[in-house]
């Protein structure tokens, strides 16, 4: 008498769902999660005590509103870490074409501010086209590495990663907004390196940065050829002669290095902090926010900050290492590399050893393009790490 054979009954699609669902959770990256949800709301924090005395009658004005953000901001990144990187890559294109019409149509749609063009004012939401452009470019030039990593080491391939970035880079310049433009230089060498380039490569371009750098500050204004903005031009020199314009170009950094120095080891709490009280200190909910909280908070308040920076670039960098391929590490890595040069930057210029370029602190400055686009940085990152992690258990 033949033995009955027992079959295993497949699973149905709810069970296959469940499961796949439960997987995803498991391998989600908790720290990262934890560093950002909690980065976050320090943010949130920080920002109600340096705007509550900015409205007469409406303390909670900026963070009301940057709560709408932070909601809109979690959706986003809970999207994008479901969807799979594959995805963009497949689409790269069209989101190319979709970035260079953005950043053209803020020249015809975007009003004037301060002398640059860069938001469109879409209801209550001022959006900023060069922050989704940033993410098309990670994604954008990822896929042109990936698909030529037998020939990362060829000339050809380095230009054409520079030859992609440019029109983007150059729009964005134009705005004109020179410290977005430095980060989407620092994508461009970011999926340089984690695409495989050889150090030559990478040197020579670092030689060719400079050199362009020093015609658009010395050599082209010498010879009655104007490329960078009146206002860049103090910014650029008062970088390197702080003393220059006290009361004027360098008004700014010496103001932010006051309150910076000001602040000690624990601070001088929101009633005493003079500096972002009175309104001494320009921009204290945006660009120099981190001024504010050194003031307030001191050396302590600072240092949790930087903590929380520090452990989601760790996490960032551990991603790059698990993931299921080049394509993913690339994005992982590009990633990284742009939010590690935006906070130096930020941070650098609120203490001189960076020029004011104008671009906001990750998560903690006022604004909703900015921070909408680092959750959904983050949120790649976490799907990069359970891809990864799910093709290593197979």
């Amino acid at each position: 008498m033949a033995t009955p054979v027992h079959r295993v009954p497949r699973p149905t699609r709810a069970q296959a769902a469940a499961w796949e669902l439960g997987a995803f959770f498991r391998h989600l990256d908790y720290l990262l999660l934890l560093a950002t949800g909690t980065l976050v709301a320090y943010g949130l924090w920080v920002l109600e005590s340096v705007t509550r005395n900015d409205v007469a009658g409406d303390p909670d004005y900026y963070v009301f509103r940057q709560l709408v953000y932070v909601a809109v901001g979690v959706l986003l990144f809970a999207a994008a870490a479901a969807v799979d990187p594959g995805v963009y890559r497949k689409f790269r294109v069209p989101l190319y074409v979709l970035a260079l019409v953005l950043l053209l149509a803020v020249f015809a749609l975007a009003e004037e501010v301060r002398g640059s063009k860069r938001w469109i004012e879409i209801g209550f939401f001022n959006f900023q086209p060069s922050e989704l452009a940033k993410l098309v470019l990670i994604v954008v030039l990822a896929g042109f590495v990936a698909e030529r990593r037998h020939r990362a080491h060829e000339w050809r391939t380095t230009f054409g990663v520079v030859g992609l970035a440019l029109p983007l880079t150059v729009l964005v310049f134009k705005e004109p907004d020179f410290g977005t433009s430095l980060i989407y230089g620092s994508i461009v060498l970011g999926a340089l390196f984690f695409g495989g380039a050889p150090w030559r490569h990478l040197t020579a371009l670092a030689v060719v940065v400079a050199l362009v750098a020093t015609a658009l500050l010395w050599f082209l204004p010498s010879a009655g050829v104007e490329v960078l903005e009146p206002y860049q031009r103090e910014r650029l020199t008062g970088f390197v002669d702080p003393d220059v314009d006290p009361s004027g170009s360098t008004y700014n950094v010496n103001q932010s290095i006051t309150a910076v120095g000001s602040g000690g080891i624990d601070g001088r709490g929101v009633a005493n902090a003079t500096q972002t009280k009175f309104n001494y200190l320009p921009e204290h909910s945006t660009d120099f926010i981190f001024s504010s909280l050194a003031e307030q908070r001191g050396f302590l308040g600072a240092s949790i900050l930087l903590l929380l920076y520090g452990l989601i670039i760790w996490r960032g960098v551990k991603i790059v290492a698990v993931a299921r391929d080049l394509y993913s590490a690339v994005v992982a890595g590009a990633i990284v590399f742009a939010l590690l040069v935006q906070f130096f930057i930020n941070v650098g210029m609120t203490i001189g050893i960076a020029p004011v370029t104008g671009i906001p602190l990750p998560l903690v400055s006022y604004g909703g393009s900015s921070l909408l686009t680092t959750l959904i940085m983050v949120g790649i990152l976490e799907s990069i790490h359970v891809r990864g992690r799910l093709a290593g258990a197979r």
